[in-house]
């Protein structure tokens, strides 16, 4: 993770892991419409995530 994708990750979700996949994108799009920080929460652990 580079400081400009968690940077993104924290102003808006959903275009911090747009090159990660379409399921991807709608579960923090979905989570960020619930609330800010789980959409954060996740965007973070999707791009903390080794294996994608």
């Amino acid at each position: 993770m580079n400081f400009w994708r968690v940077l993104l990750s924290i102003l808006f979700p959903p275009l911090a892991v747009i090159d990660k996949g379409c399921g991807s994108v709608l579960i923090v799009l979905i989570l960020t419409c619930l609330g800010l920080i789980p959409g954060i929460i996740a965007a973070l652990i999707i791009l903390n995530n080794p294996e994608r």
